[in-house]
């Protein structure tokens, strides 16, 4: 991985997902029958919001199947969409991106975001000489995957910076998983390392690293990704997936306003009562979901943005995609000013 440039990756991505999709057709028609109970993959020593939803008893008659854990966004949704899964979540530009390689998907909820608590740093060795973009040059930058959040942001900000064109491909995006990444940093096999949530209060507890700049800085406070489900399984299956949908909207709104020792507490004890012998020390820094709309409702915005982005990088023809093709806000009850 680390030696494929990020336009051959992210080229090879979309014809990916297309291949994929199609070779798990059958296995999506299967998994389109009516059910109540979903399959989907989590996250080792955290817990999702659909996870603290079923346990606050939030999804009413839908269960949850765990299949197995994920680090990438692209990964999950591609399990969805080939019936490995029946939901997945990513970055909303990754979710366009597969919708326009032809995968019949649609977004429902936002899950994650940015805003003051919850962002994601691109960080340094306090010694390091990189204090500006042109710095990055012939440097490496660790990642959890390549086309998704951490790499179009980094676009945004070298092209913000009067990095553009090839002069991009200057920079090297590396994939790393998140729970190596300060390692990797602190190792100086990376010159940069993107961390987020409580893997980035960690690091910065331990100190020894500094911010070159974070998304929240860069773009404000906005959701970034998105929970999707297969057309064909939407189709059978609308009263689960309005369920599903509500109960992640009660339990975005459960965590913003229940005292955060109270959600870190009730974080800690679904981990240890899941037995798969997880390190839940990193529970303790969780701050925010950083979801920017009530009850996590979808703006346009939030994949116009990506989707300009993808067309620029000529990852996606212009025009093919638009936002209000990729998601629907008809099965969250805040959608309409609900509650």
């Amino acid at each position: 991985m680390s030696a494929t440039t990020r336009r051959g990756f992210l080229g090879l991505a979309g014809a990916a997902g297309v291949a994929a999709f199609t070779a798990g057709c059958g296995g999506a028609a299967a998994a389109a029958s009516k059910t109540t109970k979903l399959r989907y993959q989590g996250s080792a020593g955290s817990v999702t919001l659909p996870e603290l939803a079923a346990d606050l008893g939030y999804l009413g008659p839908v269960t949850l199947q765990w299949v197995g854990n994920t680090i990438s966004g692209p990964q999950d949704i591609q399990s969805a969409a080939t019936g490995q899964t029946d939901f997945g979540g990513a970055f909303n530009g990754a979710v366009a991106k597969l919708h326009s390689a032809g995968a019949p998907i649609t977004a429902v909820i936002s899950y994650y975001g940015v805003d003051k608590d919850a962002y994601n740093g691109y960080y340094t060795l306090a010694d390091s000489p990189i204090a500006s973009a042109t710095d990055l040059f012939g440097k490496k930058v660790g990642m959890n995957t390549l086309g998704a959040h951490y790499e179009a942001v980094l676009d945004i900000y070298l092209n913000r910076n009067g990095v553009t064109g090839d002069a991009v491909k200057r920079v090297e995006p590396l994939v790393v998983p998140p729970v190596n990444t300060e390692q990797t940093l602190r190792a100086r096999q990376i010159d940069v390392g993107t961390l987020g949530g409580v893997l980035r209060d960690k690091a910065l507890a331990t100190g020894g690293i500094k911010a070159l700049f974070t998304d929240y800085d860069l773009l404000g406070a906005f959701s970034a990704g998105t929970y999707v489900f297969r057309n064909d399984f939407v189709a059978k299956n609308p009263d689960t997936v309005r369920a599903f949908t509500t109960g992640v909207a009660k339990a975005i709104e459960w965590a913003r306003t229940t005292p955060r020792d109270q959600v870190v507490d009730r974080f800690t004890k679904i981990v240890k009562a899941r037995g798969r012998n997880e390190d839940t020390s990193t529970l303790q820094y969780f701050k925010s979901f950083g979801v920017a709309g009530a009850g996590g409702v979808i703006a346009e915005k939030e994949f116009a943005t990506w989707i300009s982005w993808l067309e620029q990088q000529g990852q996606i023809p212009a025009g093919k995609v638009t936002a209000s093709a990729v998601y629907t806000n008809k099965f969250n009850p805040f959608a309409n000013g609900g509650s």
